[in-house]
């Protein structure tokens, strides 16, 4: 019985209109993607994809409840144009802001807290069981180009590469190019630029460096 109340209480036009604006019917009706009422969606014009068993409320966007935040008034902003695929099990917390013009993956056990961004103007990959914490920054472009005198683009967007089994501390920013190996554990208010592909490594700092190896989280 508790099952069934969740998922009522989570059955609301947004959910209804997502699930069966992007999913095949007999996808839809197992209602695989929860959106809370206060999620913004704009510009939905893009392409989702889910690569697992089709679970009802398997992706879950704009909930939870991150103590130092007021989830009630944290709307989560959806801009959809391009393509974003799901591997599993997904959390988006309340907050989030997405703003997908390329593609993005995200793997299975993929979790957001609370008040991070993503924008993604070319390919960001997340692999699997992947948790970020609170306002943290993705970017695989610069936004504005950059034109040197012969006329030539000279910051043009590169993709973000995220392994498995991978912690983002609160506040991190992870900019074009970067890619962080699996089980790789990123300091609060770290900046990353390029690749840190050391497996097991605790990396702090700005620009981000490696501090101990050999580690694991859980």
């Amino acid at each position: 019985m508790n099952k069934y109340i969740y998922v009522i209480k989570r059955i609301n036009i947004k959910t209804l209109y997502f699930n069966f604006k992007y999913l095949p019917f007999k996808e839809a009706v197992k209602l695989p993607v929860f959106l809370s009422r206060h999620v913004c969606l704009k510009k939905i014009k893009g392409k989702v994809i889910i690569n697992s068993k089709i679970r009802t409320g398997m992706i879950k966007i704009g909930f939870g409840d991150v103590s130092i935040f007021d989830n009630k008034k944290s709307r989560t902003i959806l801009k959809l144009t391009g393509t974003i695929i799901f591997n599993g099990n997904t959390d988006i917390g309340h907050g989030a802001c997405l703003s997908i013009g390329g593609v993005l993956e995200l793997g299975n056990n993929f979790n957001i807290t609370a008040e991070s961004s993503i924008i993604c103007s070319k390919n960001i990959k997340f692999g699997d069981n992947v948790l970020m914490s609170w306002e943290c920054l993705f970017m695989d472009s610069d936004l504005h180009t950059i034109i040197d005198e012969k006329g030539n683009v000279i910051n043009s967007p590169k993709s973000i590469i995220i392994g498995d089994n991978v912690w983002i501390g609160c506040r991190c920013t992870l900019l074009k190019g970067s890619r962080i190996a699996n089980g790789s554990i990123i300091g609060a208010g770290s900046i990353i630029t390029n690749d840190i592909s050391m497996d097991s490594g605790l990396f702090v700092g700005s620009p981000a460096r490696l501090i101990k190896k050999g580690l694991t989280w859980n």
